[in-house]
């Protein structure tokens, strides 16, 4: 879930220790480098960093404000968890908001917006999804042109609001993308599902590219459902990806199945 804090740390200068170590660690967390519930150790992240114990204890405040630490009185920090109801909860937001942005996008887009969301998707289509190094895992190359595709299509949305909300939920959602990938039963096409949504973009179809967008980000969900669901049937003590309530899977589920008759 996204925080809503009175008290947001300020951004630090460029450049800087605090700025160096919360962009290590939040590109970490984001990736699961550092796993969900890993309890970090300030001592630990200065020696890797090789920057200062405030400068660490700074940037963990930060990373804590935007839901991606937990801090605990006694018991120091931890990446946040995830949880089964925390995913299904900002897939439905992310969905809502990211049609909300779409719609304004493809209604005030110019060719200036059109040549964004071109050049963006042919840099994704030309970069290797895959870690080399570890077959199981996003490059952060391709993550890295993956988001950059998805704010070209929505960039032209003339509510500042709207984009800002948006950017949270697509940094809260992006730990689950990058575990759904080894957990996929089939290979995704995830060419084919990014083009659908550019041809329809710049088609002005808004129908059409925001069945493709809902389609695209439910995907993700019912990865990682169908895995813990395995899981479960599999071998009931084994630890699944996620963690969460049955009751409310099925619950959303339900909802999920009526709002693919919605028009969109």
């Amino acid at each position: 879930m996204i925080p809503m804090s009175d008290e947001v740390p300020l951004p630090s200068p460029p450049g800087s220790m605090t700025e160096t170590a919360y962009q290590r660690l939040r590109s970490d967390i984001l990736s699961c480098r550092l796993p969900p519930g890993l309890r970090v150790k300030i001592n630990d992240l200065c020696q890797q960093l090789d920057v200062r114990p405030g400068a660490v204890r700074e940037a963990l405040s930060r990373l804590t404000s935007e839901g991606f630490v937990t801090a605990t009185p006694q018991r120091g920090f931890r990446v946040a968890p995830i949880s089964e109801q925390d995913l299904i909860d900002v897939t439905e937001a992310r969905i809502e908001v990211e049609l909300l942005c779409l719609r304004r996008a493809i209604e005030f887009g110019d060719v200036a917006w059109e040549a964004r969301v071109v050049a963006a998707g042919h840099r994704m289509s030309r970069t290797p999804q895959r870690d080399p190094s570890n077959a199981k895992r996003t490059s952060d190359d391709w993550s890295a042109a993956h988001k950059e595709f998805h704010e070209a299509l929505v960039s032209a949305c003339d509510n500042q609001t709207l984009l800002q909300v948006r950017r949270k939920l697509y940094d809260q959602s992006e730990r689950y993308r990058r575990l759904s990938l080894p957990l996929a039963k089939s290979s995704r096409d995830l060419l084919s599902e990014h083009r659908a949504m550019q041809d329809a973009a710049l088609a002005r179809d808004f129908k059409r590219a925001g069945k493709a967008m809902r389609l695209h980000l439910s995907e993700t969900t019912r990865i990682l459902l169908q895995a813990r669901r395995d899981t479960q049937k599999e071998s009931p003590r084994k630890e699944s990806p996620l963690k969460g309530s049955r009751r409310k899977e099925s619950v959303r589920r339900h909802r999920s199945v009526r709002s693919e008759h919605r028009t969109v």
